[in-house]
């Protein structure tokens, strides 16, 4: 019984261990928004700024990071290509909608958590938090990586925004 507490116990503290840093390179590629929770829900609701539909995210060896998406405007899609670059921390730097910091929090071979700091043109600070995918599918350990780090940023659940359901902007 003792031995089977104490494998019981080493599993669970090795499924806490932070995974090992990947390289950006390998996470490039088609990548489309699942969710994204914001502590200012005014900026992912429809026509706010951050209501994106991800298309591509292109991480360079020049320590670049390239975004290819959409948003809607009164239903009327608009492409956007922004890029940023890395600073300290893994984290990017991206001007867009004010000035961003964005880092990858988490990646599977089908989806990438992130977390992104916005502040405004007004000075105004906005926590999000995104779930990307390479399909329409999500895994539920996925979601729930994406739903825990929501919940450590303080973001509460109810500001959720599920992107996959109306995604309706071309394909990249």
């Amino acid at each position: 019984m003792k031995i089977l507490l104490l494998s019981l116990v080493l599993a669970l503290g090795c499924a806490q261990e932070p995974q090992p840093e990947q390289d950006p390179s390998q996470l490039s590629g088609q990548w489309i928004t699942h969710y994204i929770a914001s502590s200012d829900i005014e900026k992912t609701k429809e026509n706010a700024p951050f209501h994106i539909f991800m298309r591509s995210i292109a991480f360079g060896d020049d320590g670049t990071v390239t975004f290819h998406f959409f948003t809607k405007k009164d239903g009327v899609c608009e492409e956007f290509s922004v890029t940023g670059t890395k600073q300290e921390g893994n984290t990017y730097s991206v001007d867009y909608a004010g000035k961003n910091t964005f880092a990858v929090t988490y990646a599977s071979d089908t989806a990438l958590v992130t977390s992104a700091v916005n502040v405004d043109e007004e000075g105004k600070e906005t926590v999000l938090t995104g779930l990307f995918g390479r399909g329409t599918e999500t895994q539920v350990q996925d979601v729930e990586r994406f739903k825990e780090q929501t919940r450590n940023k303080g973001i509460p659940e109810e500001n959720i925004v599920d992107f996959i359901s109306n995604d309706d902007c071309p394909a990249k």
